[in-house]
């Protein structure tokens, strides 16, 4: 019996059914929770008007006797203050027999409620004849209208109503109670077994996810020592890469050198000895007019232009003053060279900082790169530069406008400045920070390790 008991779990735990049933009975579980939930609260509901209906009719019964006890104390001693209770009486009267009328609308104690009502205007018609009568000073008619047994009558009618009304609102209270029980009654036994068979089905499905959940994992270590390789091959290329891309800048930065000396020597060898021969022809050739001596001008004006070229090209290659003077001299002659091509207001806070030759030049590429972008692209009036250092033993150098922005999440894949920027700084040891966003501007904020020793 064991042995069959095992089969049926096994196949029952490897059969393609389990999580079916396991919802089926979730959702049944759902449905029974979600009807005895709606029945039980339409009782609930039906128990709470026919209370509302109970504290009606009592309270109809009692503001019958406030009113007649108020009009029977008016009449008795003439005092104004039994007017107060009885008017209060009668307003609330009319409000609770409202709410009685349509509660009886359409029930099978309408007629019932009809009679109530005509009985309960009628007994108040009565009071406000008598109290008429009183103030128009006809004694003996309202002491005979008071002698009467229509208004016993009336009293005794109205409770016998009353009664029954309560003890048929009595009679339904008692059904719903016995409903909203059986209703209970019902969910505990239904939500008692589908809770049993949904926890069946939820160990056969849990027993069947086990072995899964071991195929799983071992697909998983597979995939994860997959990945592994593969992330070692991709880091030993990223480090070839950055090697090579090392290597590019720096043939880079002495290819520029190069090219900056030549351009010193060879160039600025020949541009100087043609000034100088067009210093001498210029007083050679004093007599032979002035459409000479205009073109001899416009010649000496052209070289000391090319000569002007030459050393903007020579420091946009190779800065001299970096070399000879420092970090913050050549930052001081870019940022003012800058401002007076450009027409920006450049500010410079510069302090003496402690970088490595390499750390320099980046730190230097990164606010003429900055400065580049700012004038092509920014539409900038006011610039910031700074380069200060930082209690951490870093150094900071930030270029910061007030110009257009732009999102950096958005930039185009084919501008390569930006990311030209990032490589420098991080092949430097440093890394960098941009905060920008259309229409407020944009600040690059690089740290570089400071120099040690």
């Amino acid at each position: 019996m064991l042995d069959t008991s095992r089969q049926i779990a096994t196949r029952l735990r490897r059969s393609a059914f389990a999580f079916p049933l396991a919802a089926l009975a979730a959702l049944a579980l759902l449905f029974v929770s979600e009807s005895s939930y709606w029945r039980a609260r339409g009782s609930m509901n039906e128990l709470g008007a026919l209370g509302q209906a109970r504290s009606a009719i009592q309270a109809l019964h009692r503001l019958m006797l406030d009113a007649e006890t108020g009009q029977r104390g008016y009449l008795l001693t003439g005092r104004k203050e039994y007017l107060s209770p009885y008017r209060e009486a009668n307003e609330e009267l009319q409000g609770t027999l409202k709410h009685l009328r349509a509660h009886y609308a359409g029930g099978a104690q309408q007629a019932t409620m009809t009679e109530l009502d005509q009985l309960v205007q009628g007994k108040m018609s009565e009071l406000d004849t008598s109290l008429a009568l009183y103030d128009q000073g006809k004694e003996e008619n309202w002491r005979a209208l008071l002698s009467t047994d229509i208004g016993k009558e009336q009293m005794d009618r109205i409770r016998a109503l009353s009664e029954q009304l309560l003890a048929q609102e009595s009679r339904k209270v008692e059904a719903s109670r016995r409903d909203v029980y059986d209703t209970l009654q019902l969910s505990r036994i239904g939500v008692g077994t589908l809770a049993a068979l949904a926890l069946l089905a939820v160990y056969l499905y849990l027993r069947q996810s086990a072995a899964l959940e071991r195929q799983r994992a071992q697909q998983a270590r597979a995939i994860q020592d997959e990945r592994d390789q593969l992330e070692r091959q991709v880091q030993r290329r990223t480090a070839q890469l950055a090697e090579l891309a090392r290597h590019l800048q720096t043939a880079r930065e002495d290819e520029r050198s190069h090219l900056a000396r030549e351009l010193h020597d060879e160039l600025g060898a020949l541009l100087t000895a043609a000034k100088l021969d067009a210093a001498r022809l210029k007083t050679r050739v004093a007599g032979l007019g002035p459409e000479v001596q205009e073109r001899l001008a416009h010649l000496t004006q052209t070289l000391n232009s090319g000569i002007a070229l030459k050393r903007r090209i020579i420091e946009d290659l190779r800065p001299s003053a970096l070399s000879n003077l420092g970090l913050v001299p050549a930052l001081e002659n870019l940022t003012s060279e800058h401002a007076q091509r450009s027409g920006l207001d450049i500010e410079a806070r510069l302090a003496e900082v402690a970088l490595d030759p390499a750390a320099e030049l980046t730190a230097y590429r990164l606010v003429q790169e900055a400065l580049t972008n700012i004038s092509k692209h920014a539409g900038a009036r006011r610039v910031t530069v700074l380069l200060q250092g930082t209690p951490d033993g870093q150094v900071r150098v930030a270029v910061e406008d007030d110009g257009c922005g732009f999102d950096p999440a958005t930039s185009k894949p084919s501008s390569h400045g930006l990311l030209g920027m990032h490589y420098r700084v991080e092949s430097a040891g440093g890394r960098l920070r941009i905060d920008a966003a259309p229409g407020r501007g944009t600040r690059l904020e690089a740290l570089l390790p400071a120099r040690t020793g």
